[in-house]
């Protein structure tokens, strides 16, 4: 089959990418910074919020790459190295990991000594729940993480120059172990860096409704990508209809997942009624957090749900990326309503403010960024991977 693609981007088309990102990061920035110097313990929260969202996303492709390499998955080629180039930004996600770490005092009233020497359920968790070992564990997660995204994406780039085979093969086996590896790992990230705002509060499913998130948000992503390249001339032919398609199928399959994990995750703390357990809902049921509590399931699940549940919907090259959107729009209401009801300061009452907005820009300028510049030193799609004329004649039957 005779593809005509581009599969290098331009310097135009890079540096068109990256003006608006580096503006708004450094808007983001600037502007996060002066609501840092008007309520610290406002940003801390906000930037823990826009952190969080950014991380689930990239922890979401990294997901989706390893599947693709384990199950040696054909149909996802052309669309593989935008993933791998999304999961490979962990590394400057560690870095803006620094704000949480110095905000700890602020986010994690477990980390002052007072509070716990009055708390005998604090004080039996305190050999985990402490400042030091708090940080230890985040250096390990990103390690791992770090080391698997590196090694991935090395190989996938350098089979790229050389076409060995090998390439693939050895990240099948490194995909293998590395899934559960990101299970255990993004897990316990999520009890630490969310679930431990409310240390009282212990979910054991929590971890995996993280996860859920990430990877639902993680597809509508990356067909959101897809589409924007193809509007600027690129992956005409590479990424085809077919392939929107199954991306169309993930999105809504990932969607249903995120759903069960939610219901099943508040319907058994709910039935089983111990105090411990639905305080957290409870506290998201006051005031106009009750509105936000009642838009998830209606708009991040039963609005999806029906809207792509179509053949057609899914094969829409303008409606999919519109839903995707909407998708994306969700998963940060949901890590807002994870976040927020927590802040000692906030009130029954919802108050989204402009430091809100800051973060998120400062964070997804500075990722997005960092990703079109990686996006643009190599081919877009891998272009010497053994199964890449599978995925170019791939056809939904």
């Amino acid at each position: 089959m005779k593809v005509t693609d581009k599969f290098k981007l331009e310097s135009a088309t890079i540096q068109k990418a990256r003006t608006p990102l580096i503006a708004l990061a450094v808007v983001g920035w600037l502007v996060s910074l002066a609501g840092f110097a008007i309520n610290r313990d406002q940003f801390y929260f906000s930037y823990l919020v826009s952190f969080v969202y950014v991380l689930s996303i990239c922890l979401g492709a990294l997901f989706f790459v390893m599947i693709q390499y384990v199950t040696t998955s054909g149909w996802s080629v052309t669309v593989r190295r935008l993933a791998e180039t999304v999961m490979v930004n962990v590394d400057i996600l560690a870095v803006l990991f620094i704000p949480v770490a110095i905000g700890i005092p602020t986010l994690f009233h477990w980390s002052h000594p007072e509070v716990v020497n009055k708390d005998l359920l604090l004080q039996k968790k305190a050999g985990y729940l402490n400042t030091t070992f708090f940080i230890v564990r985040a250096v390990i997660y990103f390690l791992v993480w770090i080391l698997l995204t590196k090694q991935i994406y090395g190989n996938s780039v350098s089979q790229d120059q050389n076409g060995n085979p090998s390439h693939t093969q050895t990240n099948a086996k490194w995909s293998a172990p590395g899934i559960l590896l990101l299970f255990i790992t993004g897990s316990f990230a999520a009890f630490d860096w969310l679930m431990s705002l409310d240390p009282h509060w212990y979910s054991t499913i929590f971890g995996i409704y993280f996860f859920s998130g990430g990877g639902v948000s993680f597809v509508a992503l990356l067909i959101v990508i897809a589409i924007l390249l193809r509007r600027s001339g690129y992956l005409e032919k590479a990424i085809t209809v077919e392939h929107y398609h199954d991306l169309g199928k993930l999105l809504f399959a990932f969607t249903v997942f995120w759903t069960y994990i939610a219901f099943s995750q508040y319907f058994l703390i709910w039935y089983a009624n111990i105090p411990e357990e639905t305080i957290w809902y409870i506290h998201r049921f006051e005031g106009s957090w009750k509105a936000v509590s009642v838009f998830l399931p209606l708009g991040h699940f039963l609005f999806p749900f029906f809207a792509l549940i179509s053949r057609t919907a899914k094969r829409h090259l303008v409606f999919l990326p519109a839903m995707a959107l909407w998708i994306l729009f969700a998963h940060y209401v949901d890590i807002y309503w994870m976040v927020m009801p927590t802040h000692a300061h906030h009130g029954p009452n919802i108050k989204f403010l402009f430091l809100d907005l800051a973060t998120l820009a400062a964070v997804v300028g500075t990722v997005g960024f960092v990703f079109v510049s990686r996006l643009g030193k190599n081919a877009i799609v891998p272009v010497r991977d053994p199964f890449l004329e599978e995925s170019l004649k791939f056809e939904n039957v």
